[in-house]
């Protein structure tokens, strides 16, 4: 069974992610609503080469688990292999458990390592990672029901191309940014027709503090 899947991004008044500073506070507080059982961040999103501290001295023992932790877990598709700071990102207080998605084209020594620090994966899909494949793996094995895509606009376009997501939430800023190399929450190759154009119903209009306009759609079927 698929989870469902929420888009929860922040942007200008001209659609762009980013040189404003958006709440950071406030986007997590209304996130956390979605009360989600993984957050699937983009590979871009969370490696930084010039972040990653070396590994002499770490531990590497299995998460302990608990039945009563409600905490998410981060799912980070990663065919390529290019994440080498989960050692890190353990340590942060968001997360329970951490999940790689790869493909059957990952490196196998980039599936040993990840077995080596105790890290979960998930392989489907020849190339890249099947997204559809991976996300119904998620609920049959860690019983995910609630996804919240925590991403830029790559990861959201996969997603929103192959039909896989149910609602999107958008923090407008009041904000113009311009420039004519626009980043946005939804990147995707040009459409040939209109019939690729994807279809929303507004939910949840709501003003929040700082002029910020919060919008909440549904995907339309």
């Amino acid at each position: 069974m698929l989870p469902r899947v929420i888009l929860h991004n922040a942007v200008s008044v001209d659609g762009r992610i980013d040189w404003f500073t958006p709440d950071v506070d406030q986007f997590y507080e209304l996130a956390s609503r979605w009360e989600e059982d993984a957050t699937l961040a983009g590979s871009n999103t969370i490696f930084n080469p010039e972040e990653e501290l070396p590994e002499e001295g770490e531990v590497f023992e299995p998460p302990k688990r608990d039945s009563d932790d409600s905490r998410p877990l981060l799912v980070v598709p990663d065919s390529r292999g290019r994440v080498r700071n989960w050692h890190q990102l353990r340590k942060w207080p968001y997360w329970r458990d951490m999940v790689a998605l790869c493909s059957h084209s990952t490196p196998r020594s980039y599936l040993d390592y990840l077995q080596k620090r105790h890290i979960g994966y998930i392989v489907a899909g020849d190339d890249h990672v099947d997204l559809r494949v991976a996300l119904e793996e998620l609920n049959a094995r860690y019983g995910v029901r609630t996804v919240r895509v925590d991403s830029g606009g790559t990861l959201n376009g996969v997603l929103l191309r192959a039909g896989l997501v149910d609602g999107v939430s958008v923090l407008i800023y009041p904000s113009l940014v311009g420039g004519t190399t626009p980043r946005s929450i939804f990147r995707a190759p040009d459409l040939i027709s209109s019939e690729g154009v994807i279809q929303l119903r507004l939910t949840h209009v709501e003003k929040l503090k700082g002029g910020v306009v919060w919008l909440r759609y549904e995907v339309v079927r």
